[in-house]
This record gives C-alpha cells, sequence and structure tokens, in this order.
C-alpha cells in the first residue's frame, strides 16, 4: 500500500460510456457495496488483467484498454473521488486488486472493471471539497483520471482524517 504522502488522488466518474445504461447507476452500485470502477462490458469474462486489456481493446478500442491498465495500476491507498446524481461527493481509498466483476448487478451497470474501495460514510461537505476536485467534475466526462494539482493530496488528506 502506497504512503499517504506518495498517494496519488483520482477522479472516479463510475459512468457508463453506454447511454442506456441509466446515469448514476455506477456510482450508487459503488457507493453501496465498496467499489471504485468503470465501464467496458467484454463479451467473455476475463480471467486476467492482460487478457482483460486485450478484449477491449479488440472490442471497444485502444483508448478503453489503456484505461483499464491505467485504472488497474493505480496503488492500493490511492485516493479516489466520485459524485452522485445529487452533486454529492464522495471520498475513498482503493483497498484491493483490479478484477473483472461478470455479476448481473455490475454488468447492468457497466462497472466491470472494479477494485474494492473503502468510502467514506457520507459525502463530504461542499466547503471542504478541494477545488481542483470541483474543477475536474465541472469540466464533465466519463474518464477516471488523475487529478495532477499540487495542493489536491494535502487538502484531500485532509478530507480524509476529518471524516
Amino acid at each position: 500500500m502506497v504512503s499517504d504522502a506518495d498517494a496519488p488522488v483520482f477522479r472516479a466518474p463510475m459512468r457508463s460510456r453506454d447511454d442506456v445504461v441509466p446515469e448514476g447507476s455506477g456510482v450508487e452500485r459503488g457507493l453501496a457495496i465498496g467499489l471504485v470502477g468503470l465501464g467496458g462490458r467484454l463479451a467473455v469474462a476475463p480471467d486476467s488483467l492482460d487478457a482483460a486489456v486485450e478484449a477491449a481493446a479488440s472490442e471497444h478500442g485502444e483508448r478503453l484498454a489503456r484505461r483499464i491498465a491505467r485504472f488497474a495500476d493505480a496503488p492500493n491507498g490511492a485516493y479516489v473521488w466520485t459524485r452522485d446524481l445529487d452533486a454529492n461527493v464522495w471520498l475513498g481509498r482503493i483497498r484491493g486488486p483490479w478484477r473483472y466483476d461478470d455479476r448481473w448487478g455490475a454488468v447492468e451497470a457497466d462497472l466491470v472493471h472494479v477494485r474494492d474501495c473503502e468510502w467514506l460514510g457520507e459525502p463530504i461537505d461542499p466547503r471542504r471539497v478541494p477545488a481542483a476536485v470541483t474543477a475536474i467534475f465541472a469540466r464533465g466526462g466519463r474518464n477516471w483520471q488523475r487529478i495532477r494539482s499540487l495542493d489536491a493530496l494535502p487538502q484531500t488528506e485532509c478530507c480524509w482524517s476529518r471524516s
């Protein structure tokens, strides 16, 4: 596990690129059962990360394949921010390795590339959310993304330790 002082900070929208999937279903699932993840359902459940990356490249393109690899490479202990449909902002920490979740609920929400995540029990007060986190969500998008602002880590650590 990475030390707090070295923990990267990520945005995890947990939104499917499949417009048939109801917006918010990935975030609801992740928060409810302690997961962080991204979409990209595959025709056959892979038995390894390499197989998932290869299948994703073939079925969805190289961009998703690279995104899955980056997601899987994030260290245990990394901080993750997400936002629910009510615009509440949640903070969590990655607590396990990548796996492909092919259970019905995961496929339905298109939250299939997952890692265990320890989410705080309630959303962060909007006044305490780091400006870099607010800005990265304001830009929109559905991508897993590292937040590289210099003040993101100390402000995120503060939110984590105070909650």
